[in-house]
């Protein structure tokens, strides 16, 4: 992904970063629920309680019509993604088996879990980022080759 930094907003950014704290908070109080999507999905998917899965739904839900709604009150804002699908694919995988060593994902370790002080989501958060520092310098100075082979 690439940014336009002559079109960056950085206050609609920081708009957009509250929001999901509120959100996040507002959840917490409401509900008493971390609002980490992997265990949200991981809840709709697998076995939860009868009262869980109308919550659960509608969160998701909530998700996936985000950006269509958005879409009726504006533009978004152009992205590219410079990657083909093997690489996406092998992403997506990687994603998903760090979310469950790390019993949570990025949203609830990172938003939810280090605004409680959770020593877990800030040693997770960590990890979470270290990886991601480290792969993308080996594969865009390290293995430039490599990389560009996966690409789009």
């Amino acid at each position: 992904m690439t940014i336009d930094w002559m079109h960056f907003t950085p206050w609609r950014s920081l708009a957009g970063g509250a929001l999901i704290g509120l959100a996040a908070v507002l959840f917490m109080a409401l509900n008493g629920r971390i609002a980490g999507i992997s265990g949200v999905l991981g809840g709709l998917l697998g076995r939860s309680a009868a009262g869980d899965r109308l919550w659960r739904l509608l969160f998701v839900a909530g998700l996936l019509l985000a950006v269509p709604l958005w879409r009726l009150a504006g533009a978004l804002p152009p992205a590219t993604i410079a990657a083909g699908t093997p690489l996406l694919v092998v992403a997506g995988l990687l994603v998903g088996l760090g979310t469950r060593y790390a019993a949570g994902c990025t949203s609830g370790h990172g938003v939810c879990g280090l605004s409680r002080g959770s020593p877990r989501s800030l040693a997770a958060t960590a990890a979470f980022m270290a990886a991601g520092f480290l792969t993308v310098y080996a594969l865009r100075h390290l293995m430039p080759a490599a990389f560009n082979g996966w690409g789009g």
